[in-house]
């Protein structure tokens, strides 16, 4: 059987020690989540900024982000090199391995983190509980079927802190919007991979559109613009 990773205390990290002006075993593990357009990706950027203003190191990751490239963008504009989550990442590693390099690491910041598996999650509370490295992760709660994704269920069940984004999506109607439209093709899409890349722009081959619960259900898209 594999050793565990050793903790900070084992590697002589200096985050251990507190460093960054933090106590020690403080960390936490934070889900904000909200539906798309609701800013997730810039409250992360902005959160590494404040964080980073203060003195502390960390690192943004991300999963299949729009730009389909290692970095976290927004519809905004703002953009920050970032790095990719595969399936075969172990984030304790990854930490370990700055560690290593005499790199202090206080915080990650998780962008896309529905996108994750469950299995990163269990590192996430991991870095935290055994790492005192603070873990910010952003993502959607449900898919195209409103149903919750496997790491944003796991998040909800370990977080510390959940928070949803209070950046109002509106439907179409001006209801709150709720939940996230897969369209194909002029339809609210029922079935398929949970997982598909695509934008909230109607030139966009697969399209995604904010409805509340009751377009949602009735797969109203609303006037055509």
């Amino acid at each position: 059987m594999a050793r565990p990773l050793a903790g900070p205390d084992d590697v002589g990290c200096a985050a251990a020690r507190g460093v960054d002006g933090r106590p020690l075993h403080a960390a936490a593990l934070r889900f904000f989540w909200g539906p798309m357009d609701c800013g997730k990706s810039t409250m992360a950027l902005q959160m590494n900024y404040n964080h980073a203003r203060q003195g502390r190191r960390g690192l943004v990751t991300t999963r299949i982000d729009r730009s389909l490239g290692p970095q976290v963008t927004t519809r905004i504009g703002l953009s920050h090199t970032a790095i990719e989550v595969t399936d075969d990442l172990d984030l304790r590693a990854l930490v370990r391995g700055r560690w290593d390099e005499g790199v202090r690491v206080d915080y990650l910041i998780c962008d896309e983190a529905s996108f994750y598996t469950v299995a990163h999650v269990e590192q996430m509370a991991e870095l935290v509980d055994s790492y005192d490295v603070d873990v910010y992760a952003f993502g959607l709660a449900t898919d195209f079927r409103s149903c919750l994704f496997p790491a944003a269920q796991r998040l909800f069940e370990l977080a510390d802190e959940v928070a949803r984004i209070q950046v109002e999506v509106l439907c179409w109607c001006g209801r709150e919007g709720l939940l996230n439209a897969r369209v194909v093709d002029g339809r609210v899409a029922r079935e398929g991979a949970q997982v598909v890349i695509g934008d909230t722009v109607d030139t966009a081959e697969v399209r995604y559109q904010v409805l509340c619960r009751r377009h949602y259900r009735s797969g109203d898209l609303g006037p055509r613009r």
